[in-house]
């Protein structure tokens, strides 16, 4: 197994990162989304390897077999744990692919380490620019959304995932995007997380606000986001952050759920593929289907 050591100063304590490093080529780095692991990316790490590229998906600090220490799950150690990826592997040339929560170790890595070996992103589903209801972000989620799940989850971690999952791929009474095996396998890796990493990573989520810094993504970069995701919300998200990021490429997935990395799941690895090998500038357009 495959493990990077960050050099955790601010708590003392080094943390290993787990990761898989597979095919050959142009690196992309895969960061996974809440609360799942970095296996979410299955079906893209069985995929892009066959075009050419080098593949690198990590367990966030406290997640799937990474280090599950009691601090630390904040942006800007998020942040320093993906440069140490970088940095370790010695990546240059870099794709990054920020699903949800993880959209924000992107932005915030630009912000925060100048995007440094990195030429291309892609945030998916992400919950950047700012998720959380203020007084001068009133199309936000209310505070009471995020503090119920803390509650759900203290209570009753694996009931609490049961629902969410459910929500999270869009399944109803008449819509049963994937099977219950998946859910099933989805909420094991959520599992496999810390509790104390789940809750505080609800926090990092929904209250970091990334406004001030998406402008810092100075690289092309390609939004991705599904009209009918109700666990992030398009409005005030993908929508937001295509504008917001110079040189982004938005596409609008019609009808998917936030889970579109499993239920458009060929459909996302042709944007990744067409994104990443692509040579020539990208320019802002937006693109529904």
């Amino acid at each position: 197994m495959s493990y990077i050591q960050t050099g955790d100063n601010r708590f003392n304590q080094p943390v290993n990162l787990f990761y898989e490093d597979w095919g050959e080529g142009q690196p992309v780095v895969l960061i996974h989304g809440w609360p799942l692991s970095h296996q979410m990316w299955e079906s893209q790490l069985l995929e892009l390897p066959k075009h050419g590229l080098r593949c690198i998906a990590y367990d966030r600090r406290g997640f799937g077999r990474s280090s599950k220490p009691w601090e630390g799950y904040d942006y800007d150690t998020f942040a320093d744990d993906l440069k140490a990826v970088l940095e370790e592997l010695d990546l240059e040339n870099v794709t990054l692919v920020g699903f949800s929560m993880g959209a924000g170790e992107v932005v915030r890595y630009f912000s925060r380490h100048g995007g440094a070996r990195v030429a291309k992103a892609v945030l998916v589903g992400g919950v950047t620019p700012f998720l959380l209801k203020t007084d001068d972000h009133p199309e936000g989620a209310p505070q009471e959304i995020f503090d119920t799940m803390i509650e759900k989850i203290e209570e009753d971690r694996a009931d609490f995932l049961n629902d969410f999952g459910k929500q999270f791929y869009g399944v109803g009474l008449l819509s049963k995007p994937v099977s219950q095996s998946l859910l099933d396998w989805n909420k094991t890796l959520a599992l496999f997380a810390s509790p104390k990493a789940t809750i505080d990573c609800v926090r990092a989520f929904s209250e970091t606000d990334f406004r001030s810094e998406m402008a810092s993504v100075n690289v092309p970069t390609l939004v991705i986001h599904g009209d009918a995701d109700k666990t992030v919300p398009i409005d005030f998200t993908g929508e937001q952050a295509a504008r917001m990021i110079p040189n982004a490429e938005y596409k609008v997935y019609e009808g998917a759920p936030h889970g579109l990395f499993a239920t458009e799941k060929d459909r996302l690895n042709e944007d990744l593929l067409g994104f990443i090998l692509e040579s020539s500038p990208v320019w802002i357009t937006t693109e529904t289907h």
